[in-house]
């Protein structure tokens, strides 16, 4: 049986916020807190990249973070735990294990054969794809369900951005590749 390009799925990066505590002291954090860095005229916040799991923690001065660089849900969840473990162990009042909110799953696939994008653009709806291949080689195509943005390539590997949950790349793939199978392009 022939892969499917479902199959071919691969998480790239997971962007998440949450909100640790109502206020917090960026200069002590940075300073007890080895590797993390700040220098507030460049980015308002202190950057802490965490080695295991692999993922970078944006910490702002409101007690929100961003979480990004997780490749599954598994490792977001080890990474928030990580983080507020070493912001305790530094006086930082934290209740529990924050909850975050996902805001954006990027995601690889491939259709396993090449494309041609531009039938592609002339057979698709021209609301919801862009293609310019002087100024970027890939094809641009927005979903309203699920809500996510495909980058389509000549070469049929894909980028998926904008999802919320693990299962909207999977649903993206399988809509483009009926709606390339409904105009007869692959």
């Amino acid at each position: 049986m022939d892969k499917r390009p479902e199959d071919s799925l691969k998480i790239e990066n997971i962007v998440a916020s949450a909100k640790v505590t109502d206020h917090l002291d960026l200069p002590a954090i940075a300073s007890q807190l080895e590797g993390a860095e700040y220098d507030k005229k460049r980015f308002p916040g202190v950057v802490i990249r965490i080695k295991d799991p692999k993922i970078a923690a944006l910490v702002f001065n409101s007690g929100k973070v961003v979480l990004t660089g997780a490749k599954s849900i598994d490792i977001l969840d080890r990474g928030i735990a990580l983080l507020s473990d070493m912001l305790r162990a530094i006086g930082v009042e934290i209740d529990g294990t924050p909850t975050y909110t996902v805001q954006n799953i990027v995601t690889s696939a491939d259709l396993g054969s090449t494309i041609n994008l531009n039938k592609i653009a002339v057979g698709f709806n021209l609301n919801k794809i862009e293609y310019e291949p002087e100024q970027f080689p890939g094809l641009v195509y927005r979903l309203d369900d699920p809500k996510v943005v495909l980058l389509l390539f000549g070469s049929g590997k894909m980028i998926i951005t904008g999802g919320k949950h693990t299962v909207d790349a999977e649903r993206a793939v399988q809509r483009i590749m009926s709606d390339l199978t409904g105009l007869g392009l692959i």
